[in-house]
């Protein structure tokens, strides 16, 4: 594959090798079950003796089938996941276009700088990079042989941005993706989940085996915090001033005032697995997670309501469109709600 210099290059590297199989791999594995059933600088590029990766399959109810992710840009929505699945819907969510990609790997992380430029994330290391709003997509890493997915993805600006995954891995570009360096951010290799940036600048990223870590100067240097849980955290929701939720397996939620230093559990009535957090645009904080569970709280994240859906179908990600609307992804694909009804869906 040639970079945009012409060059032939290397992928992105893997920082460890492991005899194991990752948790947050085996994790994604059981979460399209469950809804089925109910380092040095390199540049990114395949493996030249690897074989071509296989484009998605055009399906006509793609935006039925398990979805992972999405992203809400100036009127666009996206969504990304499995068998290299990607759907934008310029109308608000009535419909949906499935985009061609070239690859069926499933996509667990997407991230839009703007209208035009994004990126997606998943198994196999695929990066996919879009410059057109997502019509078309180019695969600028995948290396299937290494068995390190990539979880996911965010960018401060449309040349800086990290891609984090199995085993530690922290990848950096600070040319749109052209380019990758790998690096470790701590002494151990578990596995990095989902990354974010608070309003004041401080960056999470929540891990596997209770690892939580934060950065103060945009990536550049990362500390362990202290956690009051060991099991698997699959995300992190950064709030006002230096408050931050982190979340993830059996339901276990924990808030910290001190950006970190310090947490307390709150209640969430749930044993389901926490998967994703937004603040939406009036204050509230929801959150969601397998077996149809969404959390409120109207009081800044100091105390949650639990509205189990009566379909108990699982949702992996939810995103505020912008015009009142929430747009869900999940076992059920992709499908537009308002809060009023998501919180009427208890039982």
């Amino acid at each position: 594959m040639e970079t945009p210099s012409g060059t032939r290059s290397a992928r992105v590297a893997d920082p460890v090798t492991r005899n194991r199989i990752p948790q947050t791999f085996r994790w994604t594995m059981i979460v399209i079950g469950l809804m089925l059933v109910t380092a040095g600088s390199v540049s990114p590029a395949m493996a030249q003796d690897e074989v071509a990766p296989e484009a998605a399959v055009m399906a006509r109810l793609a935006s039925r089938t398990l979805a992972l992710d999405a992203f809400a840009v100036d009127g666009a929505y996206v969504a990304v996941g499995e068998r290299g699945h990607i759907l934008i819907s310029t109308d608000s969510g009535a419909t949906w276009q499935q985009q061609q990609v070239p690859t069926r790997t499933a996509l667990a992380g997407v991230y839009f700088h703007d209208r035009n430029l994004g990126w997606a994330v998943g198994h196999d290391s695929a990066i996919l990079r879009t410059a057109d709003g997502g019509v078309t997509w180019e695969l600028v890493n995948w290396a299937p042989d290494d068995e390190v997915p990539f979880f996911d993805v965010w960018f401060s600006d449309a040349d800086n941005g990290v891609v984090i995954g199995a085993y530690g891995g922290y990848h950096e570009t600070t040319d749109g993706g052209a380019t990758w360096s790998s690096r470790w951010i701590s002494e151990d290799d578990w596995h990095l989940h989902k990354i974010a940036r608070s309003e004041n600048g401080k960056l999470y990223i929540a891990g596997e085996a209770g690892s939580v870590y934060r950065s103060d100067d945009d990536g550049e240097n990362w500390v362990t915090l202290p956690t009051l849980y060991q099991g698997s955290y699959f995300g992190v929701l950064p709030l006002e001033g230096d408050s931050v939720l982190t979340f993830g397996l059996r339901g276990h939620l924990f808030r910290s005032d001190d950006a970190g230093e310090n947490w307390e559990e709150l209640e969430t009535g749930t044993v389901s697995m926490l998967t994703d957090g937004q603040q939406l645009a009036d204050g509230t904080i929801l959150i969601t997670g397998l077996g149809g569970t969404v959390l409120t709280s109207s009081n800044g994240g100091h105390t949650f309501a639990l509205h189990q859906q009566a379909n108990r179908r699982g949702i992996s990600a939810a995103v505020e469109t912008g015009d009142g609307a929430l747009l869900l992804v999940g076992e059920f694909g992709v499908k537009t709600a308002a809060l009023s009804e998501l919180t009427a869906g208890s039982d």
